[in-house]
């Protein structure tokens, strides 16, 4: 039987060159459920493992990155205080792919246009590996909570509600 050919994305070929250990979870998806929590069941795994990217634009900081866990809520109050913002507010959708080179439902905080301000849910921390998004939609990364922090810069801290 002919294995698949893997898609490398950006964020693959980063994670290869900075020799990063992860895997890849590939599962089918639909324009209608591009949402972390369809991730979850789709690639079968626990939504409090599941991290969705978040991209927000301070008024100090300009474009920051949030990731956090499914079954969270990004506290923008929190966040903003967090990243160094007095104010901030989620990017508009219609400015997602020209800021960071990624579509809504394959943003992942890897491999950017430019490098932002990127911070993970301090949760993170407690799970043995986290999955995000791979750069594309249908496909995901999975890989330790350092790894993550180590490739993207990132600080743990804490700005989401349950």
């Amino acid at each position: 039987m002919k294995k698949k050919k893997l898609h490398k994305t950006n964020a693959i070929r980063i994670l290869e060159k900075e020799e990063i250990a992860y895997d890849v979870h590939e599962y089918p998806w639909s324009e209608d459920h591009l949402d972390a929590i369809t991730v979850a069941e789709k690639v079968a795994m626990p939504m409090e493992k599941i991290y969705k990217t978040l991209i927000t634009k301070g008024d100090k900081t300009g474009i920051t990155v949030a990731c956090i866990p499914a079954n969270h809520t990004l506290d923008l109050k929190a966040f903003a205080k967090v990243s160094g913002n007095k104010k901030l507010e989620m990017l508009p959708m219609k400015e997602l792919e020209l800021t960071t080179g990624y579509i809504r439902g394959g943003c992942s905080p890897i491999g950017m246009k430019k490098s932002f301000p990127t911070y993970i849910a301090n949760i993170a921390q407690s799970m043995e590996t986290v999955i995000v998004s791979a750069g594309k939609r249908g496909m995901q990364v999975e890989l330790t909570p350092g790894d993550l922090q180590k490739v993207t810069d990132a600080v743990f801290s804490d700005f989401t509600i349950e």
